[in-house]
């Protein structure tokens, strides 16, 4: 596919919708699998280099399945440029490496309630990120309404849940969850950035591929272990492994053509979609069989809503047209 042709149909509004969710409904799923990969393994989760270990696990598969799928469909190996080596180094650092690391010792040292809280911060931290630090696009209210509004649905669904809410706080804990969310927008940023200079997939696979690397072998130094392999964990591991790979690449397309504020509403219903798999997973009913679950997904449906509909008006005709050499698949 060339790359107009890729931009015409990754800024299709149908498009933009249905695979912006798809990413957010792969990483509710996530939610319960980890957990139940926890259980498989027999992972000790007091032991936060074990967690961290498992993470490195799944993202250097994700890495591999990133690059054997690119390099399938481009018919050649997929691997990133040589002058982008420190691109996909730097993505690798934010959003593999730093984000996980500060996101599992943040769980093991904190409730699941407020983690998904804090995780929703993540949005805002997003989009003031490509607003004020990479300068990708302009702040304005509508964009503040539409972050209130979903933002407003997370906390919602989470006091309806039977764990409760409190605001006591530690470095470790609802700290680490904090960094961990504005890891992730910086690395938003710089996918947003990088990818007009580099081919997606091949910048998403390596990416994950050495963060994972690297989580591996912090988790090892640490002494982290996995003490059972079976074949129900085995198959745990390569589901995290292709939701990550699937969820992460596609959203490198929808950053590489659209606003990053646009994309990163979506992820307000990464929590809605984390409470529907574990009450059918898990069996926890109780956080979503409510009117908190439902005023939950009337507001983040309106903030996704309100930013997609007047968020961009003025910033589509300053949008920088992608260069067509950088993917490597136009013709010549």
């Amino acid at each position: 596919m060339l790359i107009k042709d890729k931009e015409k149909f990754f800024t299709k509004p149908i498009v933009v919708c249905l695979c912006a969710v798809f990413c957010c409904l792969l990483w509710g799923s996530a939610f319960p699998c980890v957990k139940l990969g926890y259980k498989l393994f027999e992972i000790d989760t007091q032991n936060s280099f074990s967690l961290i270990l498992f993470a490195g696990m799944r993202f250097t598969l994700s890495g591999i399945f990133v690059i054997a799928f690119g390099s399938i469909t481009q018919k050649r190996f997929l691997a990133p440029k040589p002058r982008n080596i420190w691109r996909v180094s730097v993505v690798a650092l934010f959003q593999t490496a730093m984000q996980y690391t500060f996101f599992y010792i943040g769980l093991a040292n904190n409730t699941g309630v407020k983690s998904s809280v804090l995780n929703g911060l993540g949005v805002f931290f997003t989009i003031i990120a490509a607003c004020f630090i990479f300068r990708t696009e302009k702040f304005n209210l509508i964009k503040l309404l539409g972050c209130v509004l979903g933002f407003g649905g997370v906390i919602l669904i989470n006091l309806g849940g039977a764990d409760g809410f409190s605001f006591s706080f530690s470095l470790t804990g609802e700290g680490f969850i904090i960094f961990s969310g504005l890891s992730s927008a910086v690395a938003a940023g710089f996918v947003k950035v990088f990818s007009k200079h580099e081919d997606t997939t091949a910048l998403c696979g390596y990416q994950f591929l050495l963060g994972g690397v690297v989580l591996v072998i912090i988790g090892l130094a640490g002494g982290g272990q996995i003490p059972a392999i079976n074949a129900g964990g085995a198959f745990m591991l390569l589901y995290l492994a292709f939701l990550s790979a699937c969820a992460f690449t596609l959203q490198g397309f929808l950053l590489r053509y659209n606003p990053v504020s646009k994309i990163a509403v979506y992820k307000s219903t990464n929590p809605l979609f984390g409470a529907v798999f574990s009450a059918i997973i898990l069996g926890e009913s109780d956080q979503l069989l409510n009117w908190f679950a439902l005023l939950a997904i009337a507001l983040v449906c309106a903030g996704i809503f309100v930013i997609n509909k007047f968020g961009e008006m003025k910033l589509r005709k300053k949008e920088p047209p992608a260069e067509s050499a950088d993917d490597g698949t136009t013709k010549k």
